[in-house]
């Protein structure tokens, strides 16, 4: 609920002059998909890469979130909901500031994706669906918490005993079972420089 007391600040240093000061957009980044289909991977891949070219950065990773800003929040869908939704403002604070901000989130229900989206404007949010089989997720499993899930230790588990619901149209699908890291860093670059976010040259070197 929005304060009736509050009014919006408009400063003089806007957005448009931290991005010609940065030499670049800012942009959201949106990595969807299972736990295991390679999006925190992917996106600090990426990050390195445009780190590398002087580009302004910052990952919102699932987990490292839910140790501050969303400590309080459960896995029902309703947390996920909130979960989702506090991340898309923080997301959305960052573009104003010109930076490229990754984000790796299972995100598993499309109309919280879309709320992000709409929330920062179809041109600043560009999704990236990490596409996987389950099996092969499960296969990989860094953190143990399939096997864990289908003992029935987790509830509410992703690809389990809670549903994911893949874009519908996805700005990129990247297939992380059959793609190399440097593949898919390639084709992810590629539709930053595309949709003008980057150079891709920069990128690249």
């Amino acid at each position: 609920m929005k304060s009736s007391n509050t009014v919006w600040h408009h400063a003089t240093v806007t957005r448009a002059r931290r991005e010609e000061l940065n030499l670049h957009k800012g942009a959201i980044i949106w990595f969807t998909g299972l736990s295991g289909s390679g999006k925190s991977t992917l996106a600090h891949a990426v990050e390195e890469r445009l780190h590398q070219a002087t580009c302004r950065t910052f990952v919102l990773d699932g987990d490292n979130v839910r140790h501050g800003l969303c400590a309080d929040l459960g896995f029902s869908d309703e947390a996920r909901t909130e979960n989702i939704r506090r991340v898309g403002e923080a997301a959305k604070l960052f573009v104003e500031a010109g930076i490229v901000v990754l984000t790796a989130f299972i995100s598993p229900f499309e109309g919280d994706r879309e709320r992000v989206r709409k929330l920062a404007g179809a041109d600043d949010f560009i999704e990236i669906y990490c596409r996987c089989p389950l099996e092969v997720c499960e296969q990989r499993d860094v953190k143990g918490l399939y096997k864990r899930a289908r003992a029935g230790e987790i509830s509410h588990f992703t690809g389990i005993s809670s549903p994911y619901e893949p874009p519908y149209a996805p700005d990129l699908t990247v297939e992380t079972s059959l793609l190399s890291l440097d593949e898919s860093v390639g084709a992810v670059l590629a539709l930053l420089a595309q949709r003008k976010v980057i150079n891709l040259m920069e990128a690249v070197t």
